[in-house]
């Protein structure tokens, strides 16, 4: 689907980060990138994110974590106690088809479980509180 002015991530140009990270340097990725003719495109942070995961998975263990301002996946937006702790590709797929899973949480989550199948050690949902505690909900293949 065009969205427009909307990225892709094409590659992740691993060697290029690994002599970064050797280095003591740690990358910051903008979600700007440019289509190669000098466009500027507004490209998906969680898609970034989950392809660096991807790209650097083979060589490092990696962990993708997405903070946002809820404590996790929920079954109820509106209730923190019915978070779901933990969703594997069959629980993601009946969530979905009930539509306890939608809208801008499904592109997060098609994400991370990219970044999993990769490789990734572990893919999490939470906000800060959450992360710091070792809660949220996990993504697992």
């Amino acid at each position: 689907m065009d969205y427009g002015y909307a990225g892709d991530v094409i590659s992740v140009q691993a060697e290029q980060l690994q002599a970064l990270l050797r280095a003591g340097l740690v990358p910051v990725c903008c979600a700007i990138t440019h289509d190669g003719q000098g466009q500027l495109l507004n490209t998906n942070a969680d898609t970034i994110a989950a392809s660096l995961a991807a790209g650097l998975a083979p060589y490092h263990e990696v962990e993708l974590q997405y903070c946002f301002e809820q404590p996790g996946v929920m079954r109820d937006i509106k209730d923190p106690a019915s978070l779901i702790p933990s969703l594997n590709p069959d629980s993601y797929a009946a969530y979905r088809a009930e539509g306890v899973i939608v809208d801008g949480m499904v592109p997060k989550l098609d994400n991370a479980f990219r970044a999993v199948q990769a490789g990734a050690k572990r893919a999490v949902i939470a906000d800060l509180a959450g992360l710091k505690a070792g809660g949220g909900t996990e993504v697992v293949d």
